[in-house]
């Protein structure tokens, strides 16, 4: 039965994803939020804590991204959450690690490919939560886009270039009786939809949303939405990299304590190859304590730990943990 032909006023749904026999699958007409619904029942003893769980939905009535900030979920687009039981400390490294393989999955090497083929900037894994692209100056800007960076310009004085996001990443520790028990892993990838952002659910940040199918109509204008995979294959796409990302997390874990840097020497390479940073000049924003403070060089890549570093004009680098990107020009 086909997902995208389901009454929204239907029963959820519930299915297998083909050779993903280990994961319990729901699919549910509309969710609150994906991860508050999936933490909840891990929680709860609803779900058992030692088992992998996925929750999908085709729309979300009050999703969550990074900091609190609302995530709009239109039809038509994927918002999927998977919970992994984890026995080790989560780092800053794993939210990258799912950006890679899930930057890995066929329909964005596919997409990729042909951006670059046109000369096109290909859509990469922005530090720390993100996948998207920015876009260079030769390339077309949205009208909303302008306009958002020119308002976020004013006070500053200097251009930025707006980020494309295609797709947002959010893990949350899952506790049972005060002890860690597992994660929950939210992906939200807008599809066939691209979420109309205000100046309320960017916050101030100079990006605007995009779709696979503005980046197919753009490489081809006159492509249809069955030139995409559907989102049952988006699905089980998706739940592989998932899954890939957090076994390859545990082989980092597992070799670190060896003084080894097999598989961390690997990852590090191939995020250099996707960094949607990579070379750019960025203005870094961050509050501590009250106090703000702004911080510019270019980005160079991300330490062992999964901190963007970033190349003062001093020549210095400075780690960051937090704060808030612009890519300025």
């Amino acid at each position: 039965m086909p997902i995208l032909n389901q009454s929204s006023h239907s029963a959820p749904e519930s299915f297998t994803l083909e050779h993903l026999p280990e994961l319990n699958h729901r699919h549910l007409t509309s969710s609150a939020s994906t991860n508050s619904e999936l933490i909840a029942d891990v929680q709860n003893g609803i779900l058992n804590a030692t088992e992998m769980h996925l929750l999908t939905a085709e729309t979300q009535s009050a999703g969550r991204g990074q900091h609190g900030r609302s995530w709009q979920s239109p039809r038509g687009n994927v918002y999927l959450s998977l919970y992994h039981p984890v026995h080790i400390p989560v780092s800053g490294l794993l939210s990258l690690i799912i950006g890679v393989e899930l930057a890995k999955m066929p329909v964005i090497q596919v997409l990729n490919e042909q951006l670059q083929t046109q000369g096109l900037t290909p859509i990469g894994v922005k530090w720390a939560n993100d996948l998207g692209f920015y876009q260079g100056q030769s390339q077309p800007q949205s009208q909303s886009a302008l306009d958002n960076a020119d308002a976020h310009n004013t006070a500053l004085d200097q251009q930025t270039l707006p980020f494309n996001k295609l797709a947002g990443i959010l893990i949350e520790p899952v506790s049972q009786a005060g002890r860690l028990v597992g994660v929950v892993i939210g992906v939200g990838l807008n599809v066939q939809a691209t979420p109309k952002l205000t100046a309320q659910t960017s916050e101030g940040m100079s990006y605007q949303a995009i779709s696979l199918q503005d980046i197919a109509e753009t490489l081809q204008p006159k492509a249809q939405a069955a030139s995409l995979p559907s989102l049952r294959v988006l699905y089980q796409q998706m739940s592989k990299a998932l899954m890939a990302a957090m076994t390859r997390f545990e082989h980092l874990s597992i070799e670190k304590p060896t003084g080894h840097r097999y598989y961390l020497d690997s990852f590090l390479k191939q995020f250099d190859s996707m960094d949607a940073l990579s070379d750019l000049r960025l203005r870094v924003t961050q509050e501590h304590n009250g106090q703000t403070s702004i911080l510019t060089g270019h980005a160079c890549g991300v330490d062992t730990h999964g901190c963007l570093q970033l190349r003062l004009d001093n020549g210095n680098i400075s780690t960051l943990f937090t704060g808030r990107i612009d890519v300025i020009y």
